[in-house]
């Protein structure tokens, strides 16, 4: 396990897979309808 880099290795980026975009995008989705639907809660609760 060492730093060593093969030769014209060092100008590559890591790829990201687009596997990984999707789980994000889910994650996200799921974050932002949590954060919403509690803002809803607390508008509806206070209101009546």
């Amino acid at each position: 396990m060492s730093d060593l880099k093969l030769p014209g290795e060092e100008d590559k980026k890591p790829a990201i897979s687009f596997t990984r975009i999707a789980i994000w995008v889910i994650v996200g989705a799921i974050g932002l309808y949590l954060v919403i639907s509690g803002l809803m809660g607390i508008v509806v609760g206070k209101s009546g």
